[in-house]
């Protein structure tokens, strides 16, 4: 998920995560020096490393209980990055399955569809007195730092955080994604993957408000420490943990769902 700036194809990229990459590889592949190219990758949200010889993203060397999780959540005014933007983003760190600190705050606008504004709950007036979108993204960039960056289906949020970064004149995100869904496909048995579904079969978060970002990252963050309960594979890094994310086989899902009543079903019948 590294965005096409990033110089190195992906054959590269999967080396650093995994066995190393040789110095020559890597400077066959970026114009400035690699002290230079180190430096830019770190300020993205990304750490290089060189271990004997052959360079390594450092969370292939970072241990469950030493990373540092972000758990995002954003909300946006349309599906199009080109077209649209955040109107909310929210985030929380997690160490060691601790909540340290947080991040939450709704971002100006002058337009949002009504369709949007009923999912949400959140209307124009509520967002004339929060900051730019700009002002946000560079503090979310702060808090975000080089944690590996969390979210539930993580490709939406990562890719429209990252390229609204660039829209505004920020540098895109480089940081290790991890997907809260993919991961919970492979550790957790459900019916659905969705958030609100798996919050009403495990009672994730005792306050729900779906669609709300802060909402939805504490939802994701009873997720992931679910998930991390569950795995019964021996992770030894961060690395395993996003490489077990993505190929580790899914589980099989029920054929029926648990939470259908059919009295529920009679009365929805009855009503049509």
């Amino acid at each position: 998920m590294l965005n096409k700036a990033f110089p190195l194809d992906a054959k590269s990229i999967s080396r650093l995560a995994t066995r190393g990459l040789p110095l020559e590889v890597l400077k066959s592949q970026i114009d400035e020096s690699i002290d230079v190219f180190i430096e830019i990758s770190k300020a993205q949200g990304i750490n290089i490393i060189k271990r004997q010889g052959y360079f390594f993203f450092d969370t292939k060397y970072i241990k469950m209980q030493d990373a540092e999780f972000c758990i995002v959540d954003i909300e946006t005014n349309g599906s199009k990055v080109d077209k649209h933007q955040i109107i909310e983003l929210a985030a929380v760190k997690v160490k060691n399955g601790v909540i340290t600190d947080r991040f939450d705050n709704l971002v100006f606008t002058k337009e949002i569809n009504p369709v949007i504004s009923e999912l949400t709950g959140i209307k124009v007036e509520d967002t004339l007195d929060a900051p730019e979108l700009k002002t946000v993204l560079m503090e979310f960039k702060l808090f975000l730092g080089d944690a590996i960056f969390v979210a539930h289906d993580v490709k939406f949020d990562y890719n429209f955080i990252s390229a609204s970064m660039q829209k505004v004149g920020l540098e895109s995100l480089l940081n290790r994604p991890l997907c809260s869904l993919a991961l919970a496909e492979r550790t957790i048995v459900s019916y659905r993957y969705g958030l609100s579904y798996l919050n009403d079969m495990f009672a994730l978060n005792p306050n729900p408000s779906h669609h709300r970002a802060m909402s939805d990252v504490i939802t994701t963050y009873g997720l992931f420490l679910l998930s991390l309960k569950n795995c019964n594979e021996s992770l030894n890094n961060v690395e395993d943990l996003i490489k077990f994310s993505k190929s580790a086989p899914r589980l099989k899902r029920p054929k029926f769902d648990p939470l259908f009543k059919e009295d529920d079903a009679v009365v929805k019948e009855s009503t049509l």
